[in-house]
């Protein structure tokens, strides 16, 4: 039995559409919720009729970030406040983050409202970030805790937006709204409000209609070229497509392009 603090839906098509469901605390990242995402998202990854992901908020925000009042994080009276932390991190937000990226499956992530703090790691975890034009985005780690970014935002963060734009939004806190993300680069796309949902399941669609291994193997290349030199990219790039254009997928999408119709990968992969 899954908590509600977790609405899972499975459209036809094969989309998993996960929502952070508890609106009353801006969706704030607790235990119960982190454990939550890692069961959906172990049964997304042995589910083969599921060929995307969609992670979304209910209500008026996207994600608060890690809830300080009540994570119900296990801790130990022996344990100082960093100690308590950085087992929460260890046993729940890193997991969560590596298992979002590591999906096999496509993710997109539809950002309604606010994301603060760990919120913001959250939402641009994802491969695919759509954002409403209500949404903003707000590092609240160091000018209202004097502590560094975390569930990936320091990461993600700098690489989205370069070393200046990542020190002004942690070191000021300031909100990002929605214009300044898309035009920073934060996000894909932003999208009017009540449209949101129905534009992140339209995507979600297409990307389950595609070549999912492919799309993932894009985007894992994306990763890798952020540490690679180009020489190294390149070598990676040779090995990469040596797997890839043996495969069954590659085949169908070539005779489909050759015979001028739609590649069908739903029923190679």
């Amino acid at each position: 039995q899954m908590s509600d603090v977790l609405k899972k839906d499975k459209l036809k098509e094969g989309v998993s559409v996960l929502t952070l469901n508890r609106p009353e605390v801006l969706n704030s990242l607790n235990k119960e919720l982190v454990d939550s995402l890692l069961d959906a998202f172990d049964e997304i990854y042995e589910d083969n009729s599921i060929r995307s992901v969609i992670i979304t908020g209910e209500g008026r925000g996207f994600c608060s970030g890690a809830d300080l009042a009540g994570g119900g994080w296990p801790s130990d009276p022996k344990w100082s406040p960093g100690e308590s932390t950085a087992n929460a991190m260890e046993i729940g937000f890193n997991p969560l983050v590596r298992k979002i990226v590591d999906c096999p499956k496509p993710v997109v992530n539809a950002i309604n409202g606010i994301s603060a703090g760990g919120g913001v790691g959250l939402a641009l975890c994802g491969d695919l970030i759509i954002a409403s034009e209500s949404a903003k985005f707000k590092l609240v780690f160091g000018p209202q805790l004097g502590i560094i970014s975390d569930v990936g935002a320091s990461w993600l963060i700098p690489n989205l937006l370069g070393r200046a734009r990542a020190n002004g939004m942690a070191l000021l806190g300031e909100d990002i709204d929605s214009n300044k993300a898309l035009n920073w680069g934060l996000v894909y796309e932003v999208i009017p409000d009540d449209e949101l949902k129905q534009k992140a399941i339209e995507y979600a669609i297409q990307l389950a209609n595609g070549a999912i291994t492919g799309l993932k193997a894009i985007v894992r290349a994306h990763d890798n070229a952020l540490k690679n030199t180009l020489n190294e990219q390149l070598d990676y790039e040779r090995d990469t497509q040596r797997v890839l254009c043996d495969g069954d997928v590659f085949k169908e999408g070539v005779t489909a392009f050759i015979q001028k119709r739609k590649p069908n990968f739903r029923d190679i992969e």
